[in-house]
């Protein structure tokens, strides 16, 4: 089995993208050009509140959970001390043995400032690895890691920054065929902004924005001896929120995250009349676009304009639909919003949408929660709303949440 194969087929298993042959844009065919990292389990909403939001938390209230979304939330966090603990059967459709956890850490310092760490582990099931369908197969267990170590200040009196570190270590073929495992150092830059508003008659509202940009680091190789390494998901995230206070027990907040990855889009390569690749001095020969063969921070650059604008389709006829209608369907689009009973009781909904052309991720998220003294209970339910029922890998993916406040 190829490594390369493997690493690739891992990634779009863990998105749990719906891979289409050919997509429709004003009555033409196009093959998509999905956006593929390494390590895309940091990429995974790990905690059931925002798993329920459609993916939203750059800018809602603070919790436990805040450094997938924003580590600068931190320092607005309503507990002195609080260790969450999360788990997540994923794609089980697929891999019943395959899950993500997630054990969370976050302390007050003082009134001004935050400290909080994470570890976040995902576990990709039993797999069997062989060169030829005679071989004795030999089994694997992958696994891949990720710990976070954030420190949150207030800047103003309604904003604050905060920047985190990020280890990340994926061992996805444990030494299979010569290949070691990968690792990245990463760091997160993110601010956020809260404050009262009077924008309702009688009701009192907190507004609140925030930006974060996550997993700025090194690139991964799975070979000790390999020039050739892939770039990590950075991702932009920003957006607002709205809390409205509908009286002494009841809340309602409302809140819209948009992300884009910072990872260059591979170009579209040029094919001949045989429909093969057009190799020029041992380079393959760019039809539309740019190289993706640059370092993190060019990547990161260019992403927002290198999009190629074009594909072909199977009769290898190019069909052009433009840069920027293809750099506009990298942004994903989450919407969310939750509702408080007495602090006690809490629903959630949310939807969460991806570009045909860029993985077709489109679900609508459910979930609720309970608070009861020291403790809290979030869960989370996930329903996809393209494919045929019982085909989507998503379909039926469960977050399960539990709180506990310490210092209280």
């Amino acid at each position: 089995m190829k490594i390369k194969a493997f690493l690739i087929g891992t990634v779009l298993v863990l998105l749990g993208i719906q891979s289409y042959g050919q997509n429709q844009l004003l009555g033409q065919s196009y093959n998509p050009n999905v956006i593929t990292t390494a390590v895309p389990f940091v990429s995974i909403a790990p905690d059931a509140r925002g798993g329920s939001m459609g993916d939203c938390g750059v800018a809602s209230e603070a919790d436990v959970y805040s450094m997938h979304y924003n580590p600068a939330k931190y320092s607005f966090l309503d507990k002195k001390l609080a260790v969450g603990l999360g788990y997540s059967p994923w794609l089980h459709n697929l891999v019943p043995d395959m899950h993500l956890a997630y054990l969370a850490f976050a302390m007050k310092l003082n009134p001004e400032s935050a400290l909080a760490a994470t570890l976040r582990y995902f576990r990709c099931g039993d797999i069997e690895f062989r060169r030829t369908a005679e071989e004795t197969p030999q089994k694997y267990s992958p696994n891949e890691w990720a710990l976070d170590v954030a420190y949150s200040r207030m800047l103003t009196e309604y904003l604050s920054g905060s920047v985190a570190g990020r280890f990340i270590y994926s061992n996805l073929t444990q030494g299979y065929d010569e290949s070691s495992a990968g690792w990245s150092v990463a760091a997160d830059v993110a601010v956020y902004y809260k404050r009262p508003v009077e924008w309702f008659r009688d009701m009192d509202a907190d507004f609140a924005w925030g930006v974060c940009i996550n997993n700025i680091g090194s690139k991964v190789s799975y070979r000790n001896t390999s020039i050739e390494k892939d770039f990590i998901p950075t991702t932009l995230r920003f957006g607002p929120s709205l809390k409205m206070e509908l009286d002494e027990y009841n809340s309602l907040a409302f809140m819209f995250d948009v992300t884009k990855l910072l990872v260059p889009t591979p170009p579209l390569y040029k094919r001949g009349a045989d429909g093969q690749p057009v190799i020029v001095d041992g380079q393959y020969e760019i039809e539309a676009g740019m190289s993706d063969d640059v370092s993190v921070l060019v990547g990161m650059i260019q992403s927002f304009y290198d999009a190629p604008g074009c594909s072909y389709n199977d009769q290898m006829e190019l069909v052009r639909f433009g840069k920027g209608y293809e750099e506009l369907c990298e942004y994903n689009i989450g919407v969310g919003a939750e509702y408080w009973y007495n602090n006690t009781f809490a629903v959630r909904a949310g939807y969460f949408n991806e570009a045909a052309m860029k993985g077709n991720r489109k679900y609508v998220t459910l979930g609720a929660a309970l608070k009861y003294n020291v403790f809290g209970l979030d869960v989370s339910y996930l329903v996809p709303v393209n494919g045929k029922v019982g085909t989507n890998p998503l379909e039926n993916t469960l977050r399960f949440n539990l709180t506990y406040d310490i210092a209280k």
